[in-house]
């Protein structure tokens, strides 16, 4: 009995930070650490790989338990997310803040084994995806500040390895940047007509549906742009496959919005990204290797 109430609780913290969409950056992440040993020709180390691994996980719990606590009251109050763990009961504010210290503590813990860069900029790391939280209280673009909390992951396992800063993997946190903010903007639609009661800032609220799709959109096409540079520069032909199927769909979820509207919201953001985000990493990471 005692085990089975341990890993309820246990699930409960991995509903509320919502861990099985780790699916987004993960492959990133892994796609840059192969990058930097590929492009240093250093040996594999599976050590570092799992402290990369480990970094990503403690990072992305410390943001979204953080966003869980900053948002409760709004969430309360949004139809949508009135069940979340915290305004549901089923996390007290106490132990979601005591996650996240925990968190926090472990990827600054994580960081310090890897390198001592990593080590400095980790506090760093933790103000951008923490800082989320509190940007759609005053700006349209927290699109924008979620797609760059996303996109130093594989900008983060390249300095695991290398230590300094190279363009390559720069270009690859850039696409990630700007496919993380266009598909966040998709997911933001739910909540237009809430935001705008609300005072809350978002694409959607600020622009309108249709104009919010356009900017999704430009996004999505600098994104695909800067991941046909970046796989040019990088990645062997027989990567520029997966690239391929990520800009496919990217395509296809645009479609799917367009032609449902709403109603498959949840296959255009959560499906769509994860499967092209798991074929981009495998494709590069094979492609690396061989």
């Amino acid at each position: 009995m005692s085990v089975l109430i341990t890993n309820t609780r246990f699930t409960k913290y991995l509903q509320m930070v919502k861990f099985s969409h780790t699916i987004f950056s993960m492959p990133f992440a892994i796609t840059g650490y192969f990058l930097a040993i590929n492009a240093t020709g250093s040996s594999f180390d599976l050590r570092l790989l799992l402290l990369v691994v480990l970094a990503v996980l403690f990072a992305r719990n410390t943001a979204m338990a953080f966003n869980r606590i900053t948002d409760y009251k709004i969430d309360a109050l949004n139809p949508r997310t009135a069940q979340r763990e915290i305004p549901a009961g089923k996390i007290t504010l106490q132990k979601a803040s005591i996650f996240v210290v925990i968190n926090s503590i472990f990827f600054i813990a994580t960081a310090w084994f890897i390198n001592p860069l990593c080590f400095y900029l980790s506090p760093l790391a933790l103000l951008t995806v923490m800082g989320y939280s509190y940007t759609k209280r005053f700006t349209s673009l927290a699109h924008l500040v979620l797609g760059m909390g996303l996109g130093l992951s594989p900008l983060g396992a390249w300095l695991a390895v290398t230590g300094y800063f190279a363009l390559e993997p720069i270009l690859l946190s850039f696409a990630v940047l700007f496919w993380v903010a266009g598909f966040d903007i998709i997911y933001a639609l739910q909540d237009e007509k809430f935001d705008k009661e609300q005072g809350l800032n978002s694409i959607p609220a600020f622009l309108g549906t249709d104009k919010a799709l356009m900017i999704s959109s430009l996004l999505h096409l600098l994104s695909a742009s800067l991941l046909i540079l970046f796989s040019y520069r990088a990645l062997p032909t027989f990567s520029y496959t997966g690239t391929f199927i990520f800009i496919a769909l990217l395509i296809w979820q645009h479609l799917v919005v367009h032609r449902n509207g709403l109603a498959k919201v949840d296959l255009a953001f959560f499906t769509l990204n994860g499967i092209a985000s798991l074929f981009f990493g495998l494709f590069a990471v094979i492609g690396l290797l061989i």
